[in-house]
């Protein structure tokens, strides 16, 4: 019984260890000379620019929905004075950083794995290895390069847009005026609101850029393993965003910075 149990999990293993494997190899390459610059700006123009709009829409609706779903209960307490306080907290510590970083894990983490994955199916990064030019460098060291540093990027800008969202929701009903509701949202905001927050964005992206590059750069069975690359690293980068997450939690909590 136990043998057969450790049959079912071997795969799971092995692909963690794949996985590690392969996330060692990144920091091998990442300290080697001669980087590909000029693909890694293009990724960074691909990752962050196209997904701005798409993020900052969702961020603006987060924060007004946020904002007119919170009115109620506070008005029900007395305490309807303290919106822009909680929803800027809400917002800065969890929820925008999470959202942005489950988008990002769709878009990015998709579309890195079904690119990787046509060249791997269409033997092009074959071809690269031939003509003697590194491909995981080009390929894989720049787009994890890049999506490590854009979510935090977008994570901040997700910030800003859905603070704007709560203090037009914040005027829907009430009446606060815009140097009233920036001082009650800085003022409620603290070094250990924003700091831990903008740190575990630069985790979120590595992972999702790492998961998505995997996934492609391993596909394999023609078109079909092209689609299941895609949906793939979906699954795998959007877990670990929850579970990075959980883990920058706890680890805050421990120091004290909540």
């Amino acid at each position: 019984m136990v043998k057969k149990i450790f049959k079912i999990d071997t795969p799971f293993f092995r692909e963690v260890g794949d996985i590690s494997h392969f996330a060692g190899r990144f920091f091998r390459e990442i300290s080697k000379p001669k980087q590909e610059y000029e693909e890694f700006i293009n990724q960074c123009f691909w990752i962050g620019y196209k997904t701005l709009t798409l993020v900052g829409i969702t961020a603006f609706i987060m924060g007004l929905v946020l904002t007119i779903q919170s009115r109620p209960t506070l008005v029900e307490f007395g305490a309807e004075s303290l919106l822009p306080s909680m929803v800027s907290v809400s917002l800065i510590r969890e929820i925008a950083p999470v959202i942005t970083a489950l988008i990002c894990a769709g878009k990015i983490g998709s579309g890195i794995g079904a690119e990787l994955g046509s060249m791997r199916v269409t033997e092009q990064i074959d071809a690269m290895e031939v003509s003697g030019t590194n491909p995981f460098k080009y390929l894989v060291v720049t787009r994890v390069m890049a999506a490590t540093l854009m979510v935090p990027v977008l994570s901040s800008l997700a910030n800003a847009i859905s603070l704007y969202g709560g203090y037009l929701g914040t005027n829907i009903r009430g009446n606060v005026s815009w140097n009233l509701y920036w001082f009650q949202v800085f003022g409620a905001l603290s070094f250990g609101d924003v700091v831990p927050s903008l740190i575990k964005t630069f985790f979120f992206g590595f992972a999702i850029g790492l998961i998505g590059c995997y996934m492609g750069y391993n596909s394999k069975k023609g078109t079909e393993g092209v689609g299941r690359s895609a949906t793939t690293a979906v699954i795998v980068a959007s877990l670990l965003v929850f579970i990075i997450d959980l883990i920058a939690v706890q680890i805050t909590d421990i120091l004290g910075l909540t």
